[in-house]
């Protein structure tokens, strides 16, 4: 994809395969829409008396214009009321946009930049307009195809989508292109949590992302090393080395430290789970389905990309990003139920089940967060089937031991179209997963259920007096039903992240 260029022209004389403009809901064609009628004979104004299109939320409309003006087609997508209209709402309607042009066989669209609103009602700025456009827009046509040979793959070739334009007042073209320039950096960022959680377990094993993590670090100026079995052995940290016992990969502890605040700040820590294959284990999971656990490291692959695009925004803020990586696979010195781990906390850990094996990995990763004397942790993992069947594929949970940091996250996550919803942890929750024989133990008694919250009362054990959120992606990771998460990894979390550390840097 070619960067998004911002011109000034008159969307009448722009010759493009599309003209796109996003529409609130109304009666009857908007002031900017009453030109391009009176080219098409009224055709537009037809639309509308006919209720063929109303400017609905998603809804499009395709009419092309038969040489009536220089675009081939114009194409209208809804935004809804004008009084509702959100970034999440132009972000989609930005995606619904790229998605049915590019399936219309355009290689070169143009959005009008006027979101028309009436009276009164309270207006977002052009930069975030523009980026909420463009990041929909962009990241509605990703795809991935690094493993099909080259007559079958699309890009390159006269179906994909090229060149994206938008078309704005002289007056307005900083800050569009502001926005612009943040979304693409952005939805950089997402692809590269995408394409990670999208490679199959032989390619994307703990080392690949490793390596993967130390050339961003290169790309983006931060630093990044990847702790070994040897390292983590002198560190105590039993936990992951359990959970890569059965695995001929070793595993490695992904640490990256992006600098860009005042030096005696502390920093944000973030650790994504990078179990990079999850067979259960021991406690082997069912073969139907289990290929998708390629990618129970969504929530590593999410904490790269946020380093990513925290660097690559050069944000005024210092940021930890932690990724514990592993197999877990049942070879014969794969850990066992019953056995007993010691992680670096010194914390002992009964393994009542090797397919809970993400938190363990996770204690060690938050424990060794603690040497950076970070103000917050956030860890994001694909931790519980639980937390599927609580929130379905709608939002991710959080839960957490801080109020405010919770509170921010999930204003994050409305801003980002990366949902949250909070569950509690209370003291029943804690002392469920207390063991007879040890400190710990990795789930709690069937009885008890909450599988969600218990792991995170788990987590909790490891984590100390600092401000800290668990966020369970189990749901969210893969396949969501939205206009810019095409099928497959959906990259959750790094837009989130990213609003709550911009938001951190401005507060």
């Amino acid at each position: 994809m070619k960067p998004i260029k911002i011109r000034t022209n008159d969307p009448i004389s722009l010759d493009a395969d599309c003209l796109i403009l996003l529409r609130p809901e109304e009666e009857k064609p908007g002031k900017s829409l009453k030109e391009i009628d009176r080219k098409l004979n009224g055709a537009v104004s037809g639309i509308y008396k006919s209720k063929r299109f109303e400017g609905k939320a998603n809804q499009a409309l395709w009419l092309e214009t038969l040489g009536s003006i220089k675009a081939k087609a114009v194409l209208l997508v809804g935004i809804g009321p004008s009084e509702d209209v959100s970034v999440e709402k132009l972000r989609q309607a930005g995606a619904s946009s790229s998605r049915l042009a590019e399936k219309n066989k355009s290689a070169t669209v143009a959005f009008v930049n006027q979101i028309e609103r009436k009276k009164g009602e309270s207006r977002l700025s052009d930069e975030s307009c523009a980026r909420a456009i463009a990041e929909g827009a962009l990241l509605g046509l990703y795809r991935f195809e690094e493993y099909k040979s080259k007559d079958k793959k699309s890009k390159n070739q006269n179906d994909r989508l090229e060149n994206i334009s938008i078309l704005t007042e002289a007056a307005k073209q900083a800050a569009v292109r502001k926005g612009v320039q943040k979304a693409e950096k952005t939805v950089s960022a997402v692809f590269t949590a995408r394409d990670l959680a999208a490679h199959p377990g032989n390619k994307a094993t703990p080392s690949f992302l490793a390596q993967t993590a130390r050339k961003i670090a290169r790309t983006h100026q931060f630093s990044c090393k990847a702790l070994g079995p040897k390292e983590m052995a002198k560190l105590g940290m039993g936990a992951l080395l359990g959970v890569s016992q059965g695995s001929k990969e070793p595993p490695a502890l992904i640490v990256m430290e992006y600098k860009g605040g005042p030096k005696k700040q502390a920093p944000i820590a973030i650790v994504g789970k990078g179990i990079t294959f999850d067979t259960g284990g021991i406690s082997l999971k069912p073969s139907a389905g289990m290929g998708e656990m390629k990618m129970d490291m969504s929530g590593g692959a999410a904490t790269i990309g946020a380093l990513q695009a925290v660097a690559s925004l050069k944000l005024p803020i210092n940021v930890v990003g932690l990724v514990p990586a592993a197999e877990n696979m049942p070879g014969g010195a794969a850990i066992k139920p019953g056995d007993i781990l010691n992680s670096m906390s010194g914390k002992s850990i009964e393994v009542l089940n090797t397919d809970a094996e993400g938190r363990l990995a996770l204690a060690d990763a938050l424990s060794y967060s603690a040497r950076f004397k970070p103000s917050a942790v956030i860890d994001l993992a694909t931790l519980t089937g639980a937390c599927v069947v609580a929130l379905g594929h709608q939002a991710a949970a959080v839960i957490g031991n801080d109020a405010e940091l919770i509170e921010k996250l999930t204003a994050s996550g409305e801003n980002s179209g990366e949902r949250l919803w909070n569950l509690p942890l209370w003291e029943e929750h804690e002392k469920a997963v207390k063991s007879d024989i040890a400190d710990l133990k990795n789930i709690s008694a069937p009885n008890v259920g909450a599988g969600t919250i218990t792991a995170a009362a788990f987590l909790k054990a490891f984590v100390n007096d600092v401000p800290w959120a668990h966020l369970d992606i189990a749901g969210v990771a893969w396949e969501l039903d939205r206009p810019y998460i095409p099928k497959g990894p959906s990259g959750f979390g790094v837009r989130l992240l990213l609003d709550y550390l911009e938001n951190s840097t401005a507060g």
